[in-house]
């Protein structure tokens, strides 16, 4: 069974920019879902306060407090679980999930990159491109298995950079392809059914 509004939780490290953007779109009926629950790994996030700015609880994990990841997500997956998740999105968080994260929402975690994967993986990836010189560069969005920045890809958007783009301009340009991509991409998903328990 496909369920039409999928509960969803997104994991932030950072300032938020693309969770601003997923939450845009759930409350425009773009993406026909609702974000039930954001994760950050820091304090004091741009990410954090836009969560509850628009009402969304906020589970903050200092994976210091536990002696394994895989504790550390168990917690996770406890609330996650509670809250009825059936997919995560992953939107600039900046660590790497374990196996046991990955199988128990497996196919249904999405992540967000800021280059055309497999080239640029990591996290400074516009950094990387800007600096190789490339010509194109784009966004992927892909789904999370156990490598870096590896699982299948789902979408991809090129960015073109022009000879007078420096790194703060193709920064802009990644970021607004990321904002459209992003919710469009998971709108896709819902509609084909990817979000099923």
């Amino acid at each position: 069974m496909v369920i039409t509004r999928p509960k969803l939780a997104v994991f932030a490290s950072g300032t938020g920019t693309n969770l601003a953007a997923l939450i845009q779109a759930t409350q425009t009926g773009e993406v026909p879902a609702e974000i039930v629950r954001v994760v950050v790994d820091r304090r004091h996030t741009g990410a954090q306060q836009l969560a509850e700015t628009a009402g969304i609880p906020v589970l903050r994990i200092n994976y210091k407090d536990y002696a394994t990841r895989e504790l550390a997500e168990d917690a996770m997956l406890t609330v996650l679980a509670s809250d009825g998740v059936v997919g995560i999105l992953l939107a600039g968080y900046m660590r790497i999930l374990t196996p046991k994260l990955v199988n128990a929402f497996h196919q249904r975690i999405i992540n967000i990159h800021p280059a055309l994967l497999p080239s640029f993986p990591g996290n400074s990836a516009i950094a990387d491109a800007w600096q190789a010189g490339v010509k194109v560069t784009g966004v992927t969005i892909h789904y999370v298995d156990d490598g870096v920045d590896s699982g299948e890809i789902i979408a991809q958007e090129a960015v073109k950079l022009t000879a007078t783009d420096d790194l703060a301009q193709l920064t802009t340009k990644i970021h607004a392809v990321e904002h459209t991509l992003y919710p469009a991409t998971v709108a896709m998903l819902i509609k084909k059914g990817v979000f099923v328990k």
